[in-house]
């Protein structure tokens, strides 16, 4: 489980910083349906792609400790989260979104709840006494 959490806190921190650099170069034209949307939207896109390159540093800073905190990772997996609810308050105030946000909200909705599960995988394999390292140490 150990080995699942580095890869996906590594995954999750790549996709959000090319994700964001994308939004950074593209503005409005990176997301579906809202290429007219005007400078005011094109603008905040930009800003928030910014944001999400951080966090996806954030999640790679995670990553590249030993052992991957869970408390980072239960932190932003909730930041996550709560993007996710932010598109079902969409959904039910303005109705269903061009296709492929919904597949963003799956994504968001179901993927924290895996990383709430493995969170503390690292901090538990370095708690969990070994066998071979004490059978090793009980012959000296």
């Amino acid at each position: 489980m150990a080995r699942a959490l580095r890869i996906l806190t590594q995954l999750m921190g790549w996709a959000c910083v090319a994700i964001g650099l994308f939004h950074v170069a593209l503005g409005n034209a990176a997301i579906p349906g809202a290429g007219s949307a005007g400078a005011t939207v094109d603008s905040w896109g930009r800003f928030m792609g910014a944001i999400f390159v951080g966090y996806g540093l954030a999640w790679l800073w995670a990553a590249r400790q030993r052992p991957i905190p869970s408390r980072a990772v239960r932190w932003l997996a909730g930041v996550f989260l709560l993007g996710g609810v932010g598109r079902v308050l969409s959904l039910a105030v303005h109705g269903w979104p061009q296709w492929f946000q919904i597949a963003l909200a799956v994504i968001e909705l179901g993927l924290p709840p895996v990383f709430f599960w493995l969170a503390d995988a690292e901090e538990a394999e370095e708690r969990a006494p070994r066998g071979d390292v004490e059978a090793v140490s009980a012959d000296r």
